[in-house]
Protein backbone atom coordinates (compact mmCIF):
# COMPACT_ATOMS: atom_id res chain seq x y z
CA UNK A 1 0.00 0.00 0.00
CA UNK A 2 1.53 3.33 -0.98
CA UNK A 3 2.26 5.59 2.08
CA UNK A 4 1.06 8.87 0.84
CA UNK A 5 -1.96 10.99 1.34
CA UNK A 6 -2.66 11.04 -2.50
CA UNK A 7 -3.61 7.39 -2.23
CA UNK A 8 -7.46 6.53 -2.38
CA UNK A 9 -7.93 3.23 0.13
CA UNK A 10 -11.43 2.82 -1.05
CA UNK A 11 -10.38 2.82 -4.46
CA UNK A 12 -7.43 0.47 -4.38
CA UNK A 13 -10.34 -2.09 -2.80
CA UNK A 14 -12.68 -1.34 -5.77
CA UNK A 15 -9.91 -1.87 -8.03
CA UNK A 16 -8.91 -5.43 -6.24
CA UNK A 17 -12.68 -6.61 -6.67
CA UNK A 18 -12.96 -6.05 -9.65
CA UNK A 19 -8.63 -8.37 -10.45
CA UNK A 20 -10.73 -10.93 -8.19
CA UNK A 21 -13.23 -11.72 -10.41
CA UNK A 22 -10.59 -13.05 -12.99
CA UNK A 23 -10.46 -16.06 -10.98
CA UNK A 24 -14.01 -16.46 -10.35
CA UNK A 25 -17.12 -16.18 -12.34
CA UNK A 26 -19.39 -15.24 -9.30
CA UNK A 27 -18.50 -14.65 -5.60
CA UNK A 28 -20.78 -13.48 -2.64
CA UNK A 29 -19.84 -11.22 -0.27
CA UNK A 30 -18.16 -13.92 1.98
CA UNK A 31 -15.74 -14.87 -0.93
CA UNK A 32 -15.13 -11.30 -2.61
CA UNK A 33 -13.56 -10.49 1.37
CA UNK A 34 -11.81 -13.62 1.61
CA UNK A 35 -10.31 -12.90 -1.77
CA UNK A 36 -9.54 -9.89 -1.00
CA UNK A 37 -8.37 -9.99 2.49
CA UNK A 38 -11.04 -7.18 3.72
CA UNK A 39 -13.84 -6.74 6.00
CA UNK A 40 -17.61 -8.30 5.23
CA UNK A 41 -18.37 -4.73 5.30
CA UNK A 42 -15.89 -3.20 2.99
CA UNK A 43 -16.95 -6.45 0.41
CA UNK A 44 -20.93 -5.14 0.95
CA UNK A 45 -19.57 -1.31 0.81
CA UNK A 46 -17.61 -2.06 -2.46
CA UNK A 47 -19.57 -4.45 -4.21
CA UNK A 48 -22.74 -2.16 -3.69
CA UNK A 49 -21.04 0.70 -5.71
CA UNK A 50 -19.82 -1.28 -8.18
CA UNK A 51 -22.98 -2.60 -8.75
CA UNK A 52 -24.88 0.48 -8.81
CA UNK A 53 -22.21 2.05 -11.22
CA UNK A 54 -22.72 -1.70 -13.65
CA UNK A 55 -19.82 -2.81 -13.33
CA UNK A 56 -21.41 -5.97 -11.36
CA UNK A 57 -24.20 -7.86 -11.19
CA UNK A 58 -26.04 -9.37 -8.32
CA UNK A 59 -28.43 -12.45 -8.77
CA UNK A 60 -31.68 -11.59 -7.09
CA UNK A 61 -31.93 -14.81 -5.87
CA UNK A 62 -28.37 -16.56 -5.12
CA UNK A 63 -26.79 -13.17 -3.84
CA UNK A 64 -23.96 -13.69 -6.16
CA UNK A 65 -22.35 -11.16 -8.36
CA UNK A 66 -20.59 -11.25 -11.46
CA UNK A 67 -18.43 -9.10 -13.71
CA UNK A 68 -21.00 -6.76 -16.37
CA UNK A 69 -19.67 -6.27 -20.00
CA UNK A 70 -19.29 -2.70 -18.49
CA UNK A 71 -15.75 -4.11 -16.97
CA UNK A 72 -14.25 -4.77 -20.61
CA UNK A 73 -13.99 -0.86 -21.29
CA UNK A 74 -11.40 -0.69 -18.44
CA UNK A 75 -8.82 -1.85 -20.85
CA UNK A 76 -10.37 -0.59 -24.17
CA UNK A 77 -7.82 2.50 -24.29
CA UNK A 78 -4.93 0.33 -23.58
CA UNK A 79 -5.87 -2.09 -26.95
CA UNK A 80 -6.78 0.70 -29.05
CA UNK A 81 -4.33 3.12 -27.98
CA UNK A 82 -1.37 1.63 -27.13
CA UNK A 83 1.06 2.07 -30.61
CA UNK A 84 3.00 -1.21 -30.15
CA UNK A 85 -0.54 -3.04 -30.57
CA UNK A 86 -1.08 -0.88 -33.58
CA UNK A 87 2.47 -1.44 -35.46
CA UNK A 88 1.99 -5.45 -34.67
CA UNK A 89 -1.23 -5.89 -35.94
CA UNK A 90 -0.42 -5.82 -40.00
CA UNK A 91 3.15 -8.21 -38.98
CA UNK A 92 1.20 -10.78 -37.16
CA UNK A 93 -1.52 -11.01 -40.32
CA UNK A 94 1.60 -11.90 -42.33
CA UNK A 95 2.32 -13.98 -39.87
CA UNK A 96 -0.65 -15.91 -39.75
CA UNK A 97 -0.58 -16.13 -43.27
CA UNK A 98 3.18 -17.57 -43.87
CA UNK A 99 2.46 -19.95 -41.17
CA UNK A 100 -1.16 -20.90 -41.22
CA UNK A 101 -1.16 -21.43 -37.66
CA UNK A 102 -2.09 -19.23 -34.77
CA UNK A 103 -0.41 -16.07 -33.92
CA UNK A 104 -0.20 -14.20 -30.24
CA UNK A 105 0.88 -11.08 -29.06
CA UNK A 106 2.00 -10.75 -25.34
CA UNK A 107 3.09 -8.37 -22.90
CA UNK A 108 4.95 -8.97 -19.44
CA UNK A 109 3.05 -8.09 -16.44
CA UNK A 110 4.11 -7.44 -13.11
CA UNK A 111 3.35 -10.70 -11.72
CA UNK A 112 5.60 -12.52 -13.94
CA UNK A 113 3.05 -13.55 -16.22
CA UNK A 114 2.54 -13.00 -20.00
CA UNK A 115 -0.88 -11.29 -20.60
CA UNK A 116 -2.27 -12.32 -24.11
CA UNK A 117 -3.05 -8.73 -25.89
CA UNK A 118 -3.98 -9.80 -29.79
CA UNK A 119 -4.32 -13.12 -31.21
CA UNK A 120 -5.05 -14.28 -35.00
CA UNK A 121 -6.27 -17.63 -35.53
CA UNK A 122 -6.32 -20.67 -37.74
CA UNK A 123 -8.62 -22.26 -39.76
CA UNK A 124 -6.72 -25.35 -39.72
CA UNK A 125 -7.96 -26.37 -36.31
CA UNK A 126 -9.93 -25.32 -33.14
CA UNK A 127 -8.02 -23.52 -31.00
CA UNK A 128 -8.01 -23.75 -26.74
CA UNK A 129 -10.31 -20.63 -26.00
CA UNK A 130 -7.59 -17.83 -24.64
CA UNK A 131 -10.19 -14.28 -24.73
CA UNK A 132 -7.75 -11.00 -24.16
CA UNK A 133 -6.22 -10.55 -20.92
CA UNK A 134 -5.64 -14.20 -20.18
CA UNK A 135 -2.24 -14.81 -18.52
CA UNK A 136 0.34 -17.64 -18.81
CA UNK A 137 3.15 -17.67 -15.97
CA UNK A 138 6.53 -16.34 -17.48
CA UNK A 139 8.52 -19.93 -17.04
CA UNK A 140 5.62 -21.74 -18.98
CA UNK A 141 5.41 -19.90 -22.34
CA UNK A 142 7.63 -20.11 -24.82
CA UNK A 143 6.69 -15.60 -24.77
CA UNK A 144 7.87 -15.78 -21.20
CA UNK A 145 11.14 -17.36 -21.87
CA UNK A 146 11.58 -15.21 -24.80
CA UNK A 147 11.28 -11.92 -22.74
CA UNK A 148 13.50 -13.77 -20.09
CA UNK A 149 16.40 -13.89 -22.43
CA UNK A 150 16.80 -10.68 -23.11
CA UNK A 151 16.43 -9.09 -19.42
CA UNK A 152 20.05 -8.05 -17.69
CA UNK A 153 20.88 -11.68 -15.97
CA UNK A 154 20.06 -9.86 -12.56
CA UNK A 155 16.51 -8.84 -13.12
CA UNK A 156 15.95 -12.55 -15.05
CA UNK A 157 16.82 -14.19 -12.07
CA UNK A 158 14.73 -12.21 -9.78
CA UNK A 159 11.78 -13.08 -11.94
CA UNK A 160 12.50 -16.81 -12.14
CA UNK A 161 12.58 -16.80 -8.47
CA UNK A 162 9.49 -15.31 -8.09
CA UNK A 163 7.53 -17.01 -10.32
CA UNK A 164 4.91 -19.87 -9.84
CA UNK A 165 6.77 -23.44 -11.19
CA UNK A 166 3.65 -25.90 -11.44
CA UNK A 167 2.57 -28.65 -13.07
CA UNK A 168 0.35 -27.32 -15.59
CA UNK A 169 0.75 -30.25 -17.38
CA UNK A 170 2.74 -33.61 -17.27
CA UNK A 171 5.55 -32.20 -19.68
CA UNK A 172 5.62 -28.74 -17.20
CA UNK A 173 9.04 -27.13 -16.30
CA UNK A 174 9.67 -26.99 -13.08
CA UNK A 175 13.39 -27.09 -12.17
CA UNK A 176 15.01 -23.82 -11.99
CA UNK A 177 18.29 -25.18 -13.78
CA UNK A 178 16.82 -26.48 -16.82
CA UNK A 179 14.23 -23.22 -17.16
CA UNK A 180 17.69 -21.76 -17.01
CA UNK A 181 19.48 -23.60 -19.86
CA UNK A 182 15.81 -23.15 -21.87
CA UNK A 183 16.40 -19.28 -21.74
CA UNK A 184 20.30 -19.75 -22.15
CA UNK A 185 19.45 -21.20 -25.25
CA UNK A 186 17.06 -18.72 -26.36
CA UNK A 187 19.17 -16.15 -25.93
CA UNK A 188 21.93 -17.71 -28.41
CA UNK A 189 19.25 -18.56 -30.97
CA UNK A 190 17.23 -15.52 -30.58
CA UNK A 191 13.65 -17.25 -30.45
CA UNK A 192 12.53 -19.71 -27.58
CA UNK A 193 10.25 -22.81 -27.71
CA UNK A 194 7.49 -24.49 -24.96
CA UNK A 195 6.36 -28.22 -25.43
CA UNK A 196 3.02 -28.94 -23.77
CA UNK A 197 4.29 -27.07 -21.00
CA UNK A 198 1.03 -25.12 -20.38
CA UNK A 199 -1.69 -26.83 -22.31
CA UNK A 200 -1.16 -30.06 -23.42
CA UNK A 201 -0.87 -30.75 -27.42
CA UNK A 202 0.79 -26.96 -27.73
CA UNK A 203 4.04 -26.42 -29.26
CA UNK A 204 4.90 -23.24 -29.41
CA UNK A 205 7.84 -21.11 -30.68
CA UNK A 206 8.32 -17.11 -29.54
CA UNK A 207 10.57 -14.45 -29.79
CA UNK A 208 10.78 -10.92 -28.26
CA UNK A 209 10.29 -7.49 -29.47
CA UNK A 210 12.27 -5.29 -28.24
CA UNK A 211 12.31 -1.35 -27.28
CA UNK A 212 14.63 1.55 -28.56
CA UNK A 213 17.11 0.61 -25.45
CA UNK A 214 17.19 -3.19 -26.30
CA UNK A 215 14.72 -4.11 -23.72
CA UNK A 216 11.46 -7.13 -24.04
CA UNK A 217 8.53 -5.36 -24.15
CA UNK A 218 6.17 -8.10 -25.50
CA UNK A 219 6.37 -10.92 -27.48
CA UNK A 220 5.35 -13.01 -30.59
CA UNK A 221 4.44 -16.80 -30.88
CA UNK A 222 2.89 -19.42 -33.08
CA UNK A 223 1.05 -22.09 -31.02
CA UNK A 224 0.85 -24.95 -33.44
CA UNK A 225 -0.85 -28.39 -32.29
CA UNK A 226 0.64 -31.65 -31.71
CA UNK A 227 0.77 -34.76 -33.71
CA UNK A 228 0.56 -32.22 -36.68
CA UNK A 229 3.83 -30.66 -35.75
CA UNK A 230 6.60 -32.11 -33.82
CA UNK A 231 8.87 -29.80 -31.68
CA UNK A 232 11.87 -30.36 -33.86
CA UNK A 233 9.61 -29.12 -37.35
CA UNK A 234 8.26 -26.17 -35.27
CA UNK A 235 11.66 -24.77 -34.73
CA UNK A 236 12.96 -25.57 -37.28
CA UNK A 237 10.36 -23.60 -39.92
CA UNK A 238 8.40 -21.29 -37.40
CA UNK A 239 11.64 -19.99 -35.24
CA UNK A 240 13.51 -18.26 -38.36
CA UNK A 241 9.67 -16.36 -38.79
CA UNK A 242 9.01 -15.26 -35.74
CA UNK A 243 12.32 -13.96 -34.99
CA UNK A 244 11.76 -12.15 -38.14
CA UNK A 245 8.46 -10.98 -37.79
CA UNK A 246 9.78 -9.49 -33.87
CA UNK A 247 12.73 -7.71 -35.39
CA UNK A 248 10.10 -6.22 -38.02
CA UNK A 249 7.47 -4.91 -35.14
CA UNK A 250 11.12 -4.33 -33.33
CA UNK A 251 11.88 -1.75 -35.83
CA UNK A 252 8.67 -0.08 -35.68
CA UNK A 253 8.59 1.02 -32.05
CA UNK A 254 11.85 2.47 -32.05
Amino acid sequence: MADSALFIQSLEKGLAVLEAFRNCETMNLREIAQACDITSGSAQRVAYTLEQCGYLKKDAYSKRYRVTVKAVGLGYSYLAREPLFQNAHAVLHQLNQESGEIVNLSVPDEHNSMVFVMRVPTSQHIPVYMPTGTRIPMPASSSGRAVLAHLPSDEAERRLASAPLQKYTPHSTTEVEVLRGLIAEARENRYAYADEEFFQGDVNVAAAILNEDSQPIAAINISVPKPRWTLERARHELGPLVIRAARAISKNTT
